[in-house]
């Protein structure tokens, strides 16, 4: 009898587990951000994309605003994308690096941040989109030289959020862009009370050497070097060991390079002294082809690629297929969201950074990290 309940038991353990939904493994998340006036759509292939987010809108007055008719028919044409790519959603983006000017005195009182939140989930709904990303930069320190900030936008920026959710509806996508670096990550934003508000945080660990960098160094490293703090991977284990749920964390990638010109030729450029020179888009990067005199490097550590041109002494740093691969492992390592980029137009229409991350993807699936 004993047997016979106990198998009975066991039965009726295993019909209940059978009559459980089964856990649905949620997607890796490829986004894309995307600044042009949608003329160019039909170059990209939108399948290897889950979201692409059109930017910028910016604030006039305490409302969000397209800058013109065709801002507002570029995001149109990016939501008529979805009746052939049904995974796709489709976001609105606030800001940008010299787009958030008038956000911290907007967003400093109740009325305006009510204001704006009605703005948006105004917005969202009139043009069928799927939710808003927000790239003010920075709220709470220093962003463009001539930006305003106070110390109170960490708050602000916080029932920002709240306003926000209770506007869109727990439906839409909510989502913010996020400095990669220690600063931004200690006084910027209040984790704990807004990232349960959020579907997600586009970590931007790009430009962590950027344009105001007199020394060389990986602007888009995966891993921390002795010579270099900051890195993807510095950013997101300070944010797990904060509490924040790794698959709402979605690290970034770069399109780009950014080139230095008066560098030293010790080290290959790296970690020397530099005046920065310019950005170069991937699609661009045909001049950057050793045969032009340029040396490419791999660093073993950040696993980030860099070349120096030793005739006239510049360095470049970017990303490139191995690195995204690097990435791409490191997030299913890590059980992370996922990886975003700036931006589409970057890349090349075809077998570009894009192609590589979504190679990397493929790959990963098959035996994770």
């Amino acid at each position: 009898m004993r047997i016979l309940i106990l198998w009975l038991s066991l039965l009726g353990g295993l019909c209940n587990a059978c009559a459980q939904p089964a856990q649905v493994e949620p997607p890796f998340e490829v986004i894309g951000y995307y600044a042009g006036d949608g003329n160019n759509l039909a170059q990209y292939d939108f399948s290897k994309l889950t979201q692409v987010i059109y930017s910028f809108l910016h604030l006039k007055e305490d409302s969000l605003a397209f800058d013109n008719e065709n801002s507002k028919a570029a995001l149109r044409k990016l939501v008529a994308l979805k009746a052939n790519y049904p995974q796709l959603k489709v976001l609105i983006s606030l800001g940008g690096w010299t787009g958030c000017y008038t956000c911290s005195d907007i967003f400093s009182t109740g009325k305006g941040r009510q204001h704006f939140a009605t703005s948006v989930a105004q917005i969202l709904q009139e043009n069928k989109a799927d939710g808003i990303d927000l790239d003010w930069e920075y709220p709470a320190i220093q962003g463009p030289p001539d930006h305003p900030y106070r110390a109170e936008d960490r708050e602000n920026f916080t029932d920002l959020i709240v306003k926000l959710r209770k506007a869109i509806g727990p439906d839409a996508d909510l989502s913010f862009a996020a400095g990669g670096f220690t600063e931004f990550l200690e006084k910027s934003v209040e984790w704990k009370l807004i990232m349960p508000l959020v579907n997600r945080v586009n970590l931007m660990t790009y430009d962590l050497i950027n344009g105001y960098s007199t020394e060389t160094g990986h602007h888009t490293a995966l891993m921390s070097t002795p010579l270099q703090k900051e890195s993807t991977d510095h950013c997101v284990q300070w944010l797990l060991n904060h509490g924040v749920d790794s698959r709402k964390l979605i690290i970034g990638a770069a399109f780009y390079a950014r080139i230095w010109k008066e560098v030293s030729n010790k080290n290959w450029g790296l970690y020397q002294k530099g005046v920065f020179k310019q950005g170069l888009n991937f699609r661009d990067f045909e001049q950057m082809e050793p045969d032009s005199g340029w040396a490419h490097q791999w660093d073993l550590v950040a696993k980030a690629p860099y070349a120096f041109h030793k005739t006239k002494n510049l360095f470049a740093t970017y990303d490139n297929a191995m690195s995204l691969y690097e990435k791409v492992l490191y997030a299913r390592k890590y059980k992370l969201g996922g990886i975003m980029f700036w931006e589409l137009q970057c890349d090349m229409p075809k077998d570009g950074l894009l192609q590589a991350i979504d190679d990397a993807v493929q790959k990963t699936a098959e035996t994770p990290g």
